[in-house]
């Protein structure tokens, strides 16, 4: 039986989230900074950094990572700045 869902990896990269990690100070680079965006197909890329391995040993009960996915972590204030363009449903 497969997943309730799947990433679509063919889904194009629509628009980004909120404002760039540049405009908020998160970086002054623009290879390496962490970055929301909708996907074409409606579901939400996230960028920052794999912390993985350094809290697979402290995940709340419940939580689990799959061995094809990846936990990252990204500034507040990113998900803060993104907040107007997440629609409530």
């Amino acid at each position: 039986m497969g997943r309730p869902w799947e990433a679509d990896s063919g889904a194009e990269f629509v628009r980004r989230l909120g404002r760039s990690p540049q405009e908020l100070g998160l970086t002054s680079q623009t290879e390496t900074c962490p970055d929301i965006w909708e996907m074409s197909n409606g579901d939400v890329a996230v960028i920052g950094r794999d912390v993985t391995s350094a809290v697979a040993d402290r995940l709340p009960a419940g939580v689990s990572i799959g061995a094809d996915e990846r936990l990252v972590i990204i500034p507040r204030s990113l998900l803060s700045a993104a907040k107007p363009d997440i629609p409530d449903a």
